[in-house]
């Protein structure tokens, strides 16, 4: 299975307090954390590189794409977002991340805004898993906290997730569905929300092994292509009309 991480990159470059939690890019501790969990055939991607480092070449070879903005959504080019879409209705598995619940992809996907409430207090995440029978919930304990993260709650402007696996509870007092998954087309998407960047988050080992549950889960399957037309030939002969 070939893995490709797309992160947007910026964060580490503008601000020196993020820098020094990822000195290597958000992308890369992502990526060293899929390869502790035996998924070795991982590549990254960066916002400024050519496409976006998201060429037909290295899209149509990858399997499962992860996917983590914020500051720079906007930035995306239209014609990327479109080519990662196609691969998702073809059956590319995509992990969306913390805020990128705004990008354009997983608007795209989800057809809404993804609207949410928030706040950065470095405030206690507990995460409960909802649905202990779901693939990604593999191997977790029934919860597993972070001392310190950006609070999402709700309402969360999303469509009615196929599976809900976690559910978040916040210092503050709020809850959040955090852990969503959906079927598009051929593909399957997964929203998982911890990640703020200036947060260690993705060297937890909880964290981790979710997100290896998460693509192993959102892996393409061999089900068949479907060709949506306006006018379909029959596959028996039609009584003659009167």
């Amino acid at each position: 299975m070939r893995i490709t991480v797309w992160n947007e990159g910026r964060h580490e470059q503008k601000n020196e307090k993020v820098k020094a939690v990822y000195p290597n890019g958000i992308h890369n501790v992502i990526a060293d954390g899929l390869r502790e969990h035996g998924l070795t055939d991982v590549g990254t991607a960066t916002l400024d590189e050519p496409e976006h480092g998201l060429t037909v070449d290295v899209l149509a070879t990858t399997d499962v794409l992860l996917w983590w903005g914020h500051m720079a959504h906007g930035d995306v080019q239209d014609e990327i977002v479109e080519r990662v879409y196609q691969r998702v209705m073809d059956g590319m598995g995509l992990i969306v991340l913390h805020s990128g619940h705004h990008s354009k992809i997983f608007k795209k996907l989800m057809g809404v805004n993804a609207d949410l409430k928030w706040r950065e207090a470095n405030e206690k995440e507990r995460l409960w898993v909802v649905n202990p029978a779901h693939p990604i919930a593999d191997g977790l304990p029934d919860y597993f906290e972070l001392p310190h993260e950006e609070m999402y709650g709700e309402p969360f402007g999303i469509p009615e997730p196929d599976s809900l696996v976690l559910v978040s509870w916040f210092q503050g007092g709020e809850i959040f569905r955090s852990g969503c998954c959906f079927y598009r087309g051929r593909g399957k998407v997964f929203y998982f929300r911890p990640g703020h960047e200036t947060f260690p988050t993705y060297y937890d080992k909880n964290v981790r092994h979710v997100i290896a549950n998460g693509v192993r889960w959102a892996a393409p399957t061999k089900g068949p292509r479907v060709w949506v037309e306006n006018r379909t030939v029959p596959l028996e002969p039609l009584p003659e009309s009167e």
